[in-house]
């Protein structure tokens, strides 16, 4: 009974944030919280061996985001009611520009990046995540942010 009422004080406490880093992940909300539901449900079988609960689900959370982009996993997406043209979820045009570039990135270099920048994990707790090299993760983390540099919008962006 105590292993339940702490997993329920995890999951009221951590949500919001493990919810934000699904969305970065995915680039969408209700796969974000199919994401965050299946990695806390996946957590849960495991509640009673986890050290440091936030670390092991946000892994849950990358290893089964890249296992369904493995499988090429999309959902369904509505078409009737298709948003205005530059419309962002969060009303800023660069921030909105910057998030499209990070999502045509690769989905381990996608990973990287919201680990490194946005949860602003250390490159060694990227690799355990991760499960690769502090090598593989820095490598990985310049390729990624070439990209980004390249990227015709942000160039057009950081030009004055």
């Amino acid at each position: 009974m105590a292993d339940r009422a702490i997993f329920q004080d995890f999951v009221v406490t951590r949500s919001d944030r493990l919810l934000r880093t699904a969305y970065l992940l995915t680039r969408d909300w209700g796969t974000a919280e199919d994401l965050l539901q299946e990695s806390l449900a996946k957590a849960w079988f495991a509640w009673h061996a986890i050290d440091d609960p936030e670390a092991y689900v946000r892994k849950i959370l990358v290893t089964t985001y890249t296992s369904w982009w493995r499988r090429r996993w999309r959902r369904e997406l509505p078409s009737d009611d298709l948003p205005a043209a530059g419309a962002y979820d969060d009303g800023e045009d660069a921030r909105g520009e910057l998030w499209q570039a990070v999502g045509r990135l690769p989905a381990r270099q996608r990973a990287v990046i919201v680990l490194r920048f946005y949860e602003d994990l250390p490159v060694a707790e990227v690799a355990g995540l991760l499960g690769v090299q502090e090598g593989t993760v820095k490598s990985q983390t310049a390729k990624a942010l070439a990209k980004l540099r390249v990227d015709e919008s942000i160039v057009k962006e950081l030009r004055p």
